[in-house]
């Protein structure tokens, strides 16, 4: 794939100065911009790869393929390609929800070119199968959630809006995030909820081999604690840091407290940014 398409398709930027490589991936029904906030606590120490998700933001929809993107090895593989279309190495990659193990995904497939893998608010599998493990929620209710998606595209994004940040439905948070659902293409929207909601890669945990941070909010509706400690327990050169907050939505809520955290944890090591 030629350079200028992956980097149009999309939509990458990079930001910031330093040494030392922070590739963030966005969560469903999100895009780059939500990782504004953070971005004043980190560009001055460090080189920044911003994307979209084909099918998310401002990617070009053109390059947009359904049987691509119904698993998250498709959504993993435009990380992969934006890694190796500017020949990126010790990166650290850093993904926020469903995103964090699509960075672990990564990893196992261009292991070489990351360094380590910092997962804000993840969950490896959104789903209670039970009797050794609980996600969070019934098969049957993420499958009404998907029927309302097609029902009432905008009364599903101002419903779930409110249960991602933990907030009031008023409140800006929660009023951008409900912006930023309803301004995503109903197919890719819905398209990226399955990938994201009814996959299990609760496997690929124990597969890892870089050092992973494990970001996790004290109260978080879709993803809690006790599945933050599950992966910790599963996933090796993990270690588990627990936020004092609300939300799923930690890199926007608490910017500073995840910036601190990402800056505690990366190795101290400056590296050659190979851009």
């Amino acid at each position: 794939m030629p350079y200028e398409d992956v980097l149009i398709r999309n939509n990458v930027r990079v930001v910031g100065s330093g040494q030392q490589i922070i590739v963030l991936a966005h969560g469903f029904g999100c895009d780059q911009q939500m990782w504004r906030f953070l971005l004043p606590y980190l560009g001055n120490d460090y080189t920044l790869v911003l994307f979209d998700y084909v099918g998310s933001g401002a990617s070009h929809l053109g390059a947009y393929s359904k049987q691509k993107y119904e698993t998250l090895e498709g959504y993993a593989q435009d990380i992969i390609d934006i890694c190796q279309t500017l020949d990126l190495y010790n990166v650290h990659l850093v993904g926020h929800s469903v995103s964090g193990i699509i960075s672990l995904l990564v990893a196992q497939k261009i292991a070489a070119r990351i360094n380590s893998l910092i997962m804000v608010c993840p969950s490896p599998c959104f789903l209670n199968i039970p009797p050794d493990y609980f996600g969070g929620f019934e098969e049957q209710d993420l499958k009404e959630l998907m029927d309302l998606m097609d029902k009432n595209y905008i009364g599903w994004a101002h419903y779930l809006a409110p249960l991602v940040t933990g907030e009031e439905e008023n409140s800006s948070l929660t009023t951008e995030l409900s912006d930023s659902f309803c301004s995503t293409n109903p197919l890719t929207a819905k398209t990226f909820a399955k990938a994201t909601f009814f996959s299990d890669h609760r496997a690929s945990l124990p597969l890892n081999q870089h050092p992973v941070l494990l970001l996790q909010s004290a109260n978080d509706s879709l993803a809690a604690v006790s599945i933050g400690e599950y992966m910790h327990n599963h996933t090796p050169n993990s270690s588990l840091k627990v936020i004092a907050a609300q939300g799923h939505c930690l890199h926007m809520s608490h910017p500073e407290k995840v910036a601190n955290a990402i800056k505690a944890f990366l190795p101290t090591i400056h590296t050659d940014c190979k851009l």
